[in-house]
């Protein structure tokens, strides 16, 4: 085991950079932890594997997790590469999750903010009894995100 793991941040490379961040921030109370990061040069290169790359973006904090919860780092690379196909079933990443009150009451707030839906509010069953309400959306640039609610 590595010594002192502690989970930091997700990262989403987004088409703009602060519309997303504005999303977040307005739907699920996400704060912005400065400095806002613009970034360029040999290192960044070497990091990131990418030629000529430059970076711009924000680290905002989730919420429920006080300040030294994990963030969602929100970046705009200068050039994107090709995105391929999303889906919540596509190998990798596939989605973000925010326990909520409210699921319907929530996806609604996703959808008016420029969000989609991906599925239906369902109710799952668990054998031991637990219940959660749950549905998936995607922000307004198509990442997935799961509304959940435990019962």
């Amino acid at each position: 085991m590595i010594a002192g793991a502690r989970y930091a941040h997700t990262n989403l490379i987004a088409a703009d950079w602060r519309a997303l961040a504005a999303f977040y921030g307005e739907v699920f109370g996400c704060v912005s932890v400065p400095p806002e990061r613009d970034l360029a040069g040999r290192d960044l290169e070497a990091g990131t594997g990418v030629a000529g790359a430059t970076l711009r973006g924000v680290h905002l904090r989730l919420p429920g997790h006080g300040e030294r919860g994990p963030t969602l780092e929100i970046y705009s690379y200068g050039a994107h590469s090709d995105p391929g196909q999303r889906a919540v079933n596509r190998p990798g990443l596939a989605h973000l999750a925010f326990e909520v009150d409210d699921v319907p009451a929530a996806r609604r707030e996703v959808l008016a903010r420029g969000g989609s839906a991906l599925g239906e509010v369902v109710t799952l069953s668990y054998a031991s009894g637990a219940r959660v309400t749950w549905c998936y959306v995607t922000d307004p640039e198509g990442n997935a995100i799961e509304l959940q609610s435990w019962c």
